[in-house]
């Protein structure tokens, strides 16, 4: 017993240093990525100062763009695993149904995105950020032939310490990782993954600084009195996040209607939009940083606001229908700080609500519109806590998310995350080995739970190998007891991955199977 025991905490202080190691590659990675970024940010918006003295430069400025999109377009078709947020990659291996090489894809997505998002295009750094981390903890992994489940584990390890250096929100990243991306809140992951998380937000807080990567500046708490507002904002926000939903989801749908236009060439759109827009509203550049920040300092007008929701919504699609590197993150949070901006001057028209609340419902609006787009409420207030640095607006942040989360429950919107990871495993599902391992946790009260391994009838092709129970590894046989919060290793076929993983975490986590 004394021996098992010290291997297990062998065992674990290998994952923590592993963990150690990813944090901090990914950190500057991703540090050097988020740096690039800004710089060709700052570099376009220059250039379009020295073209309003000299508007012939845009002559060659428009060539240019067409021959970057058709090349940027050229590799992103010939290798796909680079295309998008990379969030649903990232799910897919974890979840053991999808494979890459972790190094062709590194450098092409971090090159990529640079270009991406640097150019102007409305995407967000945080997907690419986070494939980019999971690709980091893979490559670590496969380095130190760490096997396949601590191989998983250095990919969600990666993929929670690429958002962590994002956006400086080392929690929320964790908890957006377990419960979003990799759906499991074992005990031996979530300590690596936020060992992971805070030493990349350490790398990231060493170039940046302490300054919160969303600086909004708020003088008066919102008085109860007025709480009445956030019930209708979370409802608009709820209907306006059932809408991003479905026109997220059906863009490639309707770009394949446009059969004339080889899939290469989809980006020359956004690239030549991208000009006029950086010709009259700089700010609104890139995923948002910048435009989350000045809103509260621009004049205070409720057509102003309404056309930079319009112009942000539209383009956004159109960016992320060219199929580039680049994620919908940050954009969202920026379209839930415009409409933040828009609800304020609405009510400020009709004398409901004063103008010194503006900050308070730009902050309040970001978390509801992430929480019901990507319905995860808890992961939208902490990290919107996280990057505006501030602990007092947890209440208010909490009415929005629930009942915008609530109004896409009952329009019965799914996760974002999840429907786009479905629609890419359906096109892009590939064999790699004959059986994977599946790691599902069991919650109290579920089927499973108190039940023996024999009591129930385990999908064909299917068997537990081990369970992780605390600081236990226990090799399970027919009358070996379930309880909740263990952790079942599970070895299936690939083929039958997706049917055996969702009638086991069915039995898993709900008390009715």
């Amino acid at each position: 017993m004394r021996k098992e025991r010290f291997k297990i905490q062998h065992n674990q202080l290998i994952q923590v240093v592993r963990a150690i190691v990813i944090g901090l590659l990914t950190g500057l990675v991703v540090s050097l990525f988020r740096l690039a970024i800004q710089h060709s940010l700052q570099l376009v918006k220059g250039s379009f100062q020295y073209f309003h003295h000299n508007p012939s430069g845009l002559i060659w400025w428009a060539l240019g763009s067409v021959i970057v999109a058709l090349i940027l377009g050229w590799i992103t078709q010939r290798y796909p695993d680079i295309k998008g947020s990379g969030i649903p990659q990232v799910e897919g291996q974890l979840m053991g149904q999808f494979e890459e090489h972790w190094w062709p894809v590194l450098w092409r997505k971090f090159f990529g995105g640079i270009i991406s998002i640097g150019s102007g295009l409305f995407l967000g750094r945080e997907g690419p950020s986070i494939h980019l981390g999971a690709t980091v903890g893979q490559g670590v992994a496969e380095y130190l032939h760490a096997g396949k489940l601590n191989r998983r584990l250095g990919i969600a390890n990666g993929a929670a310490a690429g958002l962590s250096a994002a956006f400086n929100a080392p929690i929320a990243s964790t908890i957006f990782i377990l419960e979003e991306v990799y759906h499991n809140f074992s005990p031996i992951i979530w300590l690596a993954t936020f060992v992971s998380a805070l030493c990349s937000n350490m790398v990231s807080l060493s170039i940046f600084g302490l300054h919160p990567v969303l600086d909004v500046q708020y003088k008066h708490m919102l008085p109860t009195r007025l709480y009445w507002h956030l019930l209708i904002l979370g409802l608009l926000l709820g209907l306006l996040g059932r809408l991003y939903q479905v026109v997220i989801l059906r863009l490639d749908k309707w770009t394949s209607w446009f059969k004339w236009v080889p899939p290469f060439a989809y980006p020359v759109v956004p690239f030549l939009l991208v000009i006029p827009i950086a010709w009259y509203a700089p700010v609104t550049l890139g995923g948002g940083n910048e435009l989350i920040t000045s809103l509260s300092g621009m004049p205070f007008s409720l057509k102003l606001f309404a056309t930079l929701f319009i112009l942000r919504f539209v383009f956004s699609m159109i960016s992320y229908s060219s199929q580039l590197p680049g994620g919908i993150f940050l954009p969202i949070l920026t379209l839930g700080a415009v409409f933040g901006s828009v609800y304020c001057a609405m009510m400020l028209r009709l004398g409901l609500l004063p103008a010194t609340y503006l900050p308070n419902f730009i902050i309040y609006s970001m978390a509801g519109y992430f929480a019901c787009i990507s319905k995860a409420p808890f992961t939208a207030i902490l990290l919107i806590t996280e990057m505006v640095g501030s602990l007092a607006h947890l209440m208010p942040l909490a009415i929005v998310a629930m009942v915008a989360y609530l109004v896409v429950d009952g329009l019965h919107g799914e996760p974002v995350y999840t429907a786009m990871f479905n629609n890419f495993i359906g096109k892009h599902q590939r064999p790699y080995q004959s059986d994977i391992e599946i790691l599902v946790t069991i919650y109290a009260g579920s089927y499973l739970d108190g039940k023996k391994i024999a009591d129930y009838h385990w999908p064909e092709n299917s068997i537990v190998t081990t369970i992780y129970r605390g600081e236990q590894r226990i090799i399970p046989n027919g009358q070996t007891e379930l309880t909740a919060g263990d952790t079942l290793v599970i070895q299936a076929r690939q083929s039958k991955t997706s049917e055996i993983q969702s009638e086991i975490m069915t039995a898993a986590h709900y008390a009715d199977v």
